[in-house]
């Protein structure tokens, strides 16, 4: 459990910026240079590549050099444990204002 946790700490440290964000939703349409990734952001190459380490190191994106040019592909399985993280979430929160509902219903008909 806690090698899990700390996979869901760095997976959503790496989300919590809307830069990283905005990567991540990019490369879900498929690979992308470095450089094409970097263009629609106003900030300098290095700052960019900043916010790409953190995203391949939360395991989110893998880069790949291929002669002068760095590809970026997304790793859909981080995405899949986050995904898993998120639907147990639902799960037990349904679960629980189901049993606050039924405890209010009960509660008021028997008033």
């Amino acid at each position: 459990m806690a090698n899990s946790s700390v996979a869901l700490d760095e997976i959503f440290g790496a989300l919590s910026d809307p830069t990283r964000r905005a990567v991540v939703e990019r490369l879900g349409r498929g690979s992308a240079s470095v450089g094409e990734l970097a263009d629609p952001f106003p900030m300098s190459l290095p700052s960019f590549m900043k916010h790409l380490r953190v995203l391949e190191e939360s395991g989110l994106v893998m880069t790949k050099k291929t002669g002068r040019t760095r590809m970026c592909t997304l790793d859909r399985r981080r995405l899949r444990r986050l995904q898993t993280w998120l639907e147990h979430q639902r799960i037990v929160w349904t679960e629980r204002t189901d049993r606050l509902e039924a405890f209010v219903t009960e509660t008021e008909e028997t008033s």
